[in-house]
């Protein structure tokens, strides 16, 4: 029988602390025993016994996939690496970014471009893996820097493609999204768009590396953005994530659309991670998209932050008593530092400080009266053992109305992972064939 997430050793980040908090609010005499219990060693196949950062490597590791990494120098650096201690993650993959920054900079004045654009790409996603383990250190003033680091090699890489990456201001609300348009060639002939809808701390190295890749290689142009609560719109312009989708992916529909190399009729929309939420609502508004693709199905992103919550704390909670919720989780977190790290790593991009606030708002984000307005064909990706959002693909695929497609994917095939991050070429052979396919029909 195929194992569990938590046999596995996968993460349960999706739960966003909540579990262990549930945990220490149940029991407060016996929650702070979880931290002295001796990990276990890692299983089989795994890298950490520690579930997020044996997770962080399979990222880095799929990545390599479309040159985004070397796997060598990724396992080299995880004997760098003290397993749960995020400080040694943060200071392995900070030196291997200026390792790799240093290399771009040579090749680039010796005129080598393509080794200076597979270098910077390194440097970038050598930056994107060091600031997911800042939170975890005592130094999180390092956060913005780190992202600004991150922001120049990813800037400098995607200038070195052929044709350039071109960089795009989109319009929103008074303010401007950032976009990334990548172009087939260099001619102005009218192709397929595919627009690449991140997830919940997704970077645009994560967009090129799940789907604009595998979009480029089978002519599609590809168009990625930053929304509210993602990349720099997070970071730089203190935008955050909003329920109601539709009025981001409309502005972006409305962009590209005036560029005469997108091919009105067949726009496509890929959601990754929260993605699938966020392509999904919008989808039911937005119906100038030709087809879409949620990785995974997400139809209500509250559930990992609720289920397990003991029923005391779920009334607190519908009772609309803050003071009291807030006071409850800042006890039951204090003694899972752990999970306070990852709950506060997880509200950021919703723009709250108080635990009562983001439980109350995340709870905005469902599609339980929505998915049967969806008129485009779907494919759902259903991977097993997902670890954020299990089961969540397959309700909401019994929910679409739409022509839709459930795509299994398995551990046989090297690919269950949460949005299949440890085997990108299959994933994207399985979606790019349903795409051409239904483009095409």
């Amino acid at each position: 029988m195929p194992k569990t997430p938590n046999e596995r050793g996968i993460p349960r980040r999706g739960l966003l602390g909540a579990a262990a908090a549930a945990a220490a609010l149940r029991s407060p005499a016996n929650a702070g025993q979880a931290s002295q219990v001796p990990a276990a060693p890692p299983a089989r196949g795994h890298f950490f016994s520690d579930p997020s950062f044996d997770f962080s490597v399979w990222i880095d590791l799929g990545s390599s996939y479309y040159g985004v990494g070397n796997p060598g120098k990724l396992i080299a650096l995880t004997q760098a690496i003290t397993d749960g201690d995020s400080e040694s993650a943060f200071q392995a993959f900070h030196a291997a970014n200026a390792e790799a920054r240093g290399w771009a900079e040579d090749a680039a004045r010796r005129g080598h471009r393509v080794s200076a654009r597979q270098a910077w790409l390194w440097a970038a996603k050598h930056s994107a893996a060091a600031l997911r383990f800042l939170d975890g250190t005592a130094d999180t003033s390092r956060l913005l820097p780190t992202f600004r680091q991150y922001a120049e090699c990813w800037a400098a890489a995607a200038a070195l493609f052929d044709p350039p990456v071109e960089r795009v201001e989109i319009p929103y609300e008074g303010a401007a999204l950032t976009g990334w348009f990548y172009r087939v060639d260099a001619t102005a002939r009218r192709r397929p768009l595919v627009i690449l809808n991140n997830g919940a701390d997704g970077l645009d190295v994560s967009s090129y590396v799940l789907g604009v890749a595998g979009g480029l290689a089978r002519g599609y142009n590809c168009l990625s953005f930053n929304g509210p609560g993602q990349g720099d719109s997070l970071w730089i312009r203190k935008l955050y994530f909003r329920p109601d989708w539709e009025k981001v992916i409309t502005p972006v529909v409305d962009f590209a659309l005036r560029h005469p190399e997108v091919d009105p009729k067949h726009i496509a929309l890929i959601g990754v991670s929260q993605g699938g939420y966020w392509v999904a609502r919008a989808l039911a508004f937005e119906h100038r998209i030709a087809a879409g693709v949620l990785d995974p199905g997400v139809w209500n992103v509250a559930d990992p932050w609720i289920r397990n919550l003991p029923p005391f704390m779920r009334d607190t909670l519908d009772q609309g008593k803050k003071e009291d919720f807030d006071a409850k989780m800042a006890m039951g977190l204090k003694l899972n530092p752990k999970s306070k790290i990852m709950l506060d790593f997880r509200m950021r991009p919703y723009g709250f400080s108080s635990y009562y606030d983001a439980f109350r708002a995340v709870r905005d984000y469902n599609l339980k009266d929505l998915a049967g307005e969806i008129r485009c064909p779907l494919l759902v990706a259903d991977p097993e053992s997902e670890q954020f959002f299990p089961g969540q693909s397959r309700q909401l695929f019994d929910m679409l109305r739409s022509p839709k497609t459930l795509v299994a994917f398995t551990r046989a095939e090297g690919a269950d992972l949460h949005c299949e991050l440890n085997a990108p070429g299959y994933r994207d052979f399985r979606i790019y064939n349903w795409l051409d396919d239904t483009l095409r029909a």
